[in-house]
């Protein structure tokens, strides 16, 4: 890392099965992402649902990880697992961390509503990325809200292939979180 660092933050990439997490910290990382992905096998069908990405053929077992530097301050990126089987994970991959990029797809907007009932256990902030995939039809950031139940959330629109979209969302995030911190720190 370059000698101008002067501090650094922890990042949950979090969202269900194959919505783009190992995708989105392969976009921006520096340095070659660990990445813990299997192929899937006959014992996943029936459990995991392939309905929207047909053609998805590995997945993500433990974590996923990268780094990105802005500026100033280096980013470490922890994608989670989207399967509920790997959820107890969850627990260690957040420790330390600030906040969490919540990736979405609209296709499948109700295989959201878990992971969002599995985030409250953290208590991070976060910010909802809508994955923007070719075939997804657009809401307006009000409707998402309404949909998500989550009247007061952070949304933005994020293609995790591209790296400055994917940028853009991290910063949005790491924004986010240091006003809740400020906002914690000011209550007490």
């Amino acid at each position: 890392m370059a000698d101008t660092v002067a501090g650094s933050a922890k990042l949950l990439v979090v969202g269900p099965f194959g919505v783009g997490k190992t995708t989105l910290i392969g976009s921006v990382s520096e340095i070659r992402p660990l990445r813990t992905e299997e192929e899937m096998t006959d014992a996943s069908v029936g459990v995991d649902s392939l309905d929207g990405i047909e053609g998805k053929t590995t997945t993500t077992v433990a974590l996923d990880f990268g780094r990105v530097t802005l500026d100033d301050t280096v980013l470490y990126l922890f994608g989670t697992p989207g399967q509920q089987r790997f959820w107890s994970l969850w627990d260690g991959l957040a420790e330390g961390a600030i906040g969490a990029l919540v990736l979405i797809d609209l296709r499948r907007l109700h295989d959201s509503f878990a992971v969002l009932d599995q985030l409250v256990t953290t208590r991070l902030p976060y910010v909802v990325a809508i994955n923007v995939f070719p075939d997804t039809q657009l809401y307006a950031d009000d409707e998402v809200r309404q949909a998500l139940a989550l009247p007061e959330a952070v949304v933005l629109h994020c293609d995790a292939r591209d790296r400055r979209s994917s940028v853009a969302a991290l910063i949005t995030l790491v924004g986010h979180a240091l006003t809740c911190l400020d906002a914690t720190e000011a209550r007490t």
